[in-house]
């Protein structure tokens, strides 16, 4: 599954990141203090109006969430990257992003250039920082991946987060499955409600993939899987 960790960093609460992850790369997050929520976002860096699209991600692998062994699609119905280890078997990509208001009425208002590490960051506006530095603005965000986020509905379909589905140790692995501009950041889920502001870290580490065989488990585990791999087989010729 993994040749090689090359790189390790961690990204603290309200923190954002971004890189451009070549094809084969593995990138794995853990969860270091639980209750986390990382956001994600995957962009072509050779084409960035081909993007993540969530509806495709979920209705071609009949599934409301995602785990071990889904897909995650680009709009022009490649792969970007597939997800070969999970210890949590429930992540959403429904709910999208907080806001600044939603923070500021939740917790209060703190900025970086008075408050610094201890400020309250939002998920839009770390997308927004990470975006301008390719030339990308709020137009170009779509409907993020919430990672270690599990939702949940009452009997009038209400959604509500389950705050104890994410405990310390929990961990998400992808596969890039071509070139990907990967954007992510560590702030509260939309539906966050806790008292405080979340303050648990996650652990990013970078290494390189083993071969993908032809009996690799994400590619088979659905049909649809098999024709996205094919897609991307067909875009990478010759690179």
């Amino acid at each position: 599954m993994i040749q090689s960790i090359d790189y390790q960093t961690k990204i603290p609460a309200g923190g954002h990141w971004s890189l451009r992850a070549r094809r084969g790369t593995i990138l794995r997050l853990t969860d270091i203090m639980g209750g986390t929520n990382v956001g994600m976002l995957f962009y072509n860096p050779e084409n960035l109006l081909e993007r993540y699209n969530a509806p495709d991600t979920l209705k071609c692998q009949n599934t409301f969430k995602l785990t071990r062994g889904n897909c995650l699609y680009s709009d022009m119905g490649r792969i970007f990257a597939s997800i070969i280890d999970d210890t949590l078997g429930w992540h959403e990509t429904v709910c999208g992003n907080i806001q600044a208001e939603e923070v500021t009425e939740r917790w209060g208002s703190r900025d970086y250039q008075k408050d610094r590490n201890a400020w309250h960051q939002n998920g839009h506006d770390a997308f927004l920082t990470e975006l301008a530095k390719y030339g990308l603005s709020a137009r170009d965000i779509v409907m993020n991946i919430n990672w270690f986020s599990r939702v949940v509905s009452d009997q009038y379909g209400n959604i509500m987060l389950d705050k104890d589905h994410c405990r310390a140790g929990d961990q998400v692995m992808l596969r890039f499955e071509m070139d990907t501009l990967v954007l992510l950041h560590n702030c509260p889920h939309p539906l966050d409600l806790s008292e405080t502001y979340p303050k648990s870290s996650i652990s990013v580490e970078l290494g390189t993939a083993l071969p993908v065989e032809d009996n690799d488990f994400c590619m088979n585990f659905r049909e649809e899987n098999r024709r996205g791999f094919m897609n991307n087989n067909l875009y990478n010729l010759g690179r």
